[in-house]
């Protein structure tokens, strides 16, 4: 099962899906209705560009179950100033993903281990350039919340 610790961008070596879904506080797949990129200050006090991604539910693989949730992932463009962030995933209305999701100090939803907590998909339901599939998606996600 090496495609189980997939990640199209992240920070630090890739950890195992079953770990990812353990770790978040909610899994949700969804898809991307809108993202607004605002100037805010991320947990350690920097002021930068923030997209807030608005998801709607599609299915709640675990924690509480929303019609839809705003994510904020770090990066994003405001007038001509464009913030990419290397180990964070950028998104745009139609993207369909399953977003592991923690809070950050402040409160808000952001992916579970920065890159590596949203897994975008294509249209038969695969990671892109991978063979993970989001049926062992749900299959990792039930066999982490049998464990604990």
């Amino acid at each position: 099962m090496a495609c189980a610790t997939l990640a199209a961008a992240q920070e630090g070596p890739p950890v195992p899906l079953v770990e990812r879904a353990r770790g978040a506080d909610r899994i949700v797949l969804g898809r991307v209705i809108s993202v607004t990129p605002e100037w805010r200050v991320n947990d350690f006090g920097d002021r930068l560009i923030m997209s807030v991604v608005h998801v709607a539910v599609d299915e709640t693989l675990k924690g509480d179950t929303q019609p839809t949730v705003d994510v904020e992932v770090e990066g994003g463009t405001i007038g001509t100033l464009t913030l990419h962030v290397s180990d964070e995933q950028s998104f745009a209305p139609g993207d369909r993903a399953v977003f592991y999701l923690a809070r950050s100090r402040r409160g808000a939803l952001v992916p579970h281990l920065r890159g590596q907590g949203a897994l975008k998909l294509d249209r038969t339901s695969r990671v892109p350039n991978s063979s993970l599939t989001l049926d062992e998606i749900r299959r990792t996600v039930a066999a982490a919340r049998a464990q604990q």
